[in-house]
């Protein structure tokens, strides 16, 4: 078997979610015997030289970029409304990725080409112009969904009425890519219950973010125990969002009960207005260059989103290194979860921050989410595994 994956950012080093979903789930179907190709968009937001790409990684995944800005900009945003396009998804064509994908279609015979979220599907038609092969949207989120969940929040009259209007072109574009593509592969069975319901009869297969469990190492005691720490791409809104509810309606309540609770924001992109809020309480971090020690530092992960779909990369890490999370229903989504056992639900603000005491204050409660957070880890996101089933998926359908 022959797979051409597209994605709209390059993936390596797996430094946030969505890097994490495509490196990983690469490395999965590589180390699986298939013959994988991978063909990024490097974006100037998310630039990574490719000399840094480690040459085994390069080497498996047959990895070629293509350096383009898909920054938004205030001009591009409001000439978009003049086009019946979808700026979300408009900013992500490129000529000079077009044209690197033809050539790969000319010299390449695919089986499979997987299209790593939906704003890549806008290549769609070159993609059956130049090729037979199956094509395979991989739903990393319902991002209609995410922007309708969000915009319920939006208090900013002509911002809500601009992203309505973006967000209805954005719906009919990924309803109509989901009926484009011969399959989809959600990472969350909650998204792939909404997909069906939106394509009937269309192939989905859900399968799971996975990590490379070896690369994971669990501290018994991080440096800064009792910490709560937030860590998050600080550029995504959902995040924005769960920062400002946890500021607001739980972190008083924290500190009335517990005056030397420490909690740590972490993540790149962090707004200004959160930078300033350092104190001895809070601390900011707005550029982690060592995730795997920054994760071994503290022990106490909050989660707290409210809007989003599909499977939340960090808390998969969370689990991985043995961190004792509180999080929300939504935030959980995906996650084959005991609430209580492997983590905590809490979904309004006292419940929340009862969590928080209760954690910061029963350390044999906080041991026993630990052990078994990494538990579920290695019980359920193997990546290796969960490429195998996923190429057992391309098998039935190619």
């Amino acid at each position: 078997m022959k797979i051409l994956q597209l994605c709209n950012k390059a993936p390596y080093p797996a430094n946030d979610g969505s890097s994490i979903a495509i490196s990983t789930l690469a490395e999965g179907i590589a180390d699986n015997g298939v013959e994988l190709h991978l063909l990024p968009i490097n974006t100037k937001k998310h630039f990574k030289p490719e000399e840094n790409i480690p040459a085994e990684f390069k080497q498996k995944t047959n990895y070629q970029s293509v350096y383009r800005n898909a920054d938004t900009s205030i001009a591009g945003a409001l000439f978009n409304l003049f086009s019946s396009q979808s700026y979300f998804v408009s900013r992500f064509f490129f000529k000079e990725y077009e044209t690197q994908l033809i050539n790969k279609l000319k010299n390449h015979t695919f089986d499979i080409i997987q299209i790593e979220g939906v704003f890549m599907a806008t290549y769609i038609p070159t993609i059956q112009q130049y090729s037979k092969a199956k094509i395979v949207l991989r739903s990393h989120n319902v991002e209609h969904q995410i922007w309708e969940r969000h915009l319920t929040n939006e208090k900013n009259g002509i911002k809500k009425t601009y992203l309505s209007i973006q967000n209805n072109r954005l719906k009919s574009f990924e309803i109509n890519a989901f009926n484009q593509v011969d399959a989809i592969v959600t990472i969350t069975d909650e998204d792939k219950k909404t997909i069906a319901s939106l394509c009937p009869n269309k192939p989905i297969h859900t399968c799971l973010t996975g990590i490379n469990l070896n690369k994971y190492k669990q501290v018994v005691e991080p440096t800064h125990s009792n910490t709560l720490f937030h860590f998050a791409s600080m550029d995504w809104m959902p995040n924005i969002e769960a920062v400002d509810w946890l500021l607001k309606e739980v972190w008083n309540d924290v500190i009335k009960q517990q005056p030397n609770a420490k909690l740590v924001l972490a993540g790149r992109g962090m707004p200004d207005r959160f930078k300033k809020l350092a104190s001895a309480n809070i601390t900011i971090i707005d550029d982690v260059k060592d995730s795997a020690e920054f994760y071994n530092t503290y022990d106490v992960m909050l989660v707290p989103l409210w809007s989003g779909s599909g499977l939340r990369i960090k808390l998969v890490e969370g689990l991985a290194y043995g961190k004792a999370i509180i999080t929300t229903s939504i935030g959980a989504e995906g996650i084959p979860y005991s609430s209580g056992k492997d983590l905590i639900i809490a979904d309004s603000g006292k419940d929340f921050s009862k969590a928080i005491i209760d954690l910061l204050t029963d350390n044999a409660k906080k041991q026993s989410l630990q052990l078994a957070a990494r538990k579920l880890a290695e019980h359920t996101f193997d990546y290796k595994t969960i490429g195998q089933r996923l190429i057992s998926f391309y098998e039935k359908i190619k």
